[in-house]
């Protein structure tokens, strides 16, 4: 190896490290900043009982309401995006041509809505809740957030789906299998770490954003019994607390965001789990 090429090497390899450090050192000092401030207000009552009377004035009670809230809002409006983006991708790469003009505008349009901010997907769930009737509930919460999975959650199993390799598709048509068959039984076996890789990505957006949500699923210290009532979720909770001046509820808006953390994690950690298990039946 020459000089400048060990140079050119070592320089960036230096900078993988430094940016490796970085991300680390912003993991660490977020996570660390949270717990140390939540640690006076974060008791069990927090995350076992709902809003007392005067809770935002600094009384007894606790976030159970958001805690469950956005878990029902989270969960629906995945389930909705998965139902919808899954028939998508498969269509772009089993059915559609993979130059055509279609799927190259329909993967133009998934990246579009990707970067578009969250608060655009509130303000148009809140113009489809106004033209359909709709009061702010849990229903418009989980529309709004499902426009705003849809994008991340398709294209991520998108670029999955485009790395199995084309000999076991045709493999699996030389033994006579239709194309549904060899979508549903090929394909998404095979991707499948892929593809819960992508929902989960996609429920952690959606538990983690308040911007959608604020105009559409409305705010109760109630837990929502159906879908047409307002419900709760942890970052509004977060953000109605940290907006108070009484120290003890701030305080408490940072226990709400260390419980909204550990949910991440909690599900970063399934998803490790998941994948390593259904990893073991793909075709490498």
């Amino acid at each position: 190896m020459t000089g400048r090429r060990k140079i050119e090497e070592n320089i960036f390899k230096t900078l993988m490290v430094v940016s490796t450090g970085v991300v680390i050192g912003c993991l660490l000092l977020i996570v660390g900043a949270i717990i140390v401030k939540s640690l006076p207000a974060l008791k069990l009552s927090m995350i076992t009982q709902t809003p007392k009377g005067g809770y935002y004035l600094g009384k007894e009670g606790g976030i159970l309401n958001a805690i469950i809230g956005s878990l029902y809002l989270a969960s629906g409006a995945t389930l909705l995006a998965l139902l919808l983006s899954l028939p998508i991708v498969l269509f772009l790469n089993l059915y559609a041509k993979k130059t055509s003009a279609f799927s190259t505008f329909t993967r133009f349009s998934l990246d579009v809505l990707w970067g578009i901010p969250s608060i655009v997907y509130g303000a148009f769930g809140f113009v489809i809740m106004v033209f359909l009737g709709l009061r702010a509930s849990l229903l418009a919460g989980i529309v709004t957030v499902t426009l705003l999975e849809l994008p991340i959650m398709a294209r991520a199993m998108d670029e999955v789906i485009r790395m199995v390799p084309g000999a076991l598709r045709d493999a699996s048509y030389s033994l006579g299998a239709t194309r549904l068959e060899t979508a549903l039984k090929v394909v998404v076996r095979q991707c499948l770490p892929g593809i819960l890789t992508a929902v989960l990505i996609a429920f952690g957006r959606g538990i983690g954003d308040a911007a959608s949500v604020i105009f559409t699923a409305g705010f109760s210290d109630r837990i929502p019994a159906s879908l047409l009532q307002p419900a709760a979720t942890l970052p509004l909770a977060i953000f109605f607390q940290l907006g108070t001046p009484f120290p003890e509820v701030q305080q408490r808006a940072y226990a709400s965001a260390a419980v909204l953390t550990g949910i991440i994690l909690l599900i970063s950690l399934a998803s490790r789990i998941l994948i390593k298990k259904y990893a073991r039946h793909t075709i490498r």
